[in-house]
């Protein structure tokens, strides 16, 4: 494979990287500071996501597949 092309598919790989940690961080647990450390109530909560909640959740995970194909390409054609 052409270098430049393989050039080209590591930057789409770092851009998608920074947009999976953007949409994982945009996303609203509904979690304070004291339950992420063990704290709070002792409850589950367990909620339907809806709108753009819905639409970060599964644009996340569309995002980590095509970064993990992504890798698998880098790879293969690399050597």
């Amino acid at each position: 494979m052409d270098q430049s092309i393989l050039n080209g598919l590591m930057i789409t790989q770092i851009v998608l990287g920074i947009l999976i940690v953007a949409s994982i961080l945009v996303q609203n647990r509904g979690e304070g500071v004291g339950e992420l450390f063990g704290g709070g109530g002792g409850g589950e909560h367990f909620r339907t996501r809806r709108g753009l909640e819905s639409f970060l959740y599964y644009g996340t995970i569309f995002l980590i597949v095509v970064f993990s194909v992504l890798s698998f390409v880098i790879v293969k054609f690399s050597t």
